[in-house]
């Protein structure tokens, strides 16, 4: 990423709200599945928190529980499409929990092993790379309409860490992250608030 001009640049990663699969820890990769009705309820609330801020681009996930959460939040601009914020391609583990992958691999982890016939961490690494290549020359605050396990990829590429340092930053459904620059070195990448929501912040575990 090109930190090296003083940008204004601030980005705001919203998790989505809370999904049935998300609320018994199926990991939710490419499967378009809704918002719970407490899903629902959580976006709104945090709506609340956000829609006084003057977003200069609005951009989600293509996946419906990244939008409908981006709808009922209720921002402006219009929000636009962004393929590259889409969930971690979990290939043939969708649908499973992690304590039953790890059953047959006890020590599996996805942000080192990645998924067989998914995405593995170098290819994710590469869209997250690629999406702040991209955003890095914009200004202002914009708003990133995403998920969970990319959410923690996203903050680790961000500081520029490895993707497996991003078992590190779990997202809790309906939270906001701001990612910007250190005020007084303006080239340094930092994470000013992490997993902020207006609900029960020990939802960080549950999965996309």
């Amino acid at each position: 990423m090109n930190t090296d001009r003083v940008t204004t640049l601030r980005l705001y990663l919203i998790r989505h709200g809370e999904t049935e699969w998300a609320l018994s820890g199926r990991h939710t990769g490419r499967t378009d599945i809704p918002l719970t009705q407490n899903g629902k309820d959580e976006a709104r609330e945090l709506g609340q928190h956000l829609r006084d801020i003057q977003f200069a681009q609005v951009l989600t996930s293509p996946l419906q529980r990244a939008h409908q959460t981006c709808a009922l939040v209720g921002l402006e601009p219009v929000p636009e499409i962004e393929p590259d914020l889409a969930e971690w391609d979990y290939g043939d583990y969708e649908g499973k929990r992690s304590v039953d992958i790890r059953k047959e691999r006890p020590d599996w982890t996805i942000f080192r092993d990645g998924c067989p016939n998914g995405e593995m961490p170098a290819q994710v690494s590469a869209r997250a790379d690629r999406l702040f290549a991209r955003l890095c020359k914009l200004e202002g605050k914009i708003a990133l309409f995403s998920h969970g396990q990319f959410g923690g990829v996203l903050a680790a590429r961000w500081i520029k860490l490895a993707v497996i340092e991003a078992q590190h930053f779990p997202l809790g459904t309906a939270s906001v992250s701001l990612f910007t620059f250190d005020s007084h070195h303006p080239t340094v990448p930092v994470i000013a608030l992490w997993n902020a929501s207006a609900h029960d912040p020990g939802n960080g575990q549950k999965h996309s």
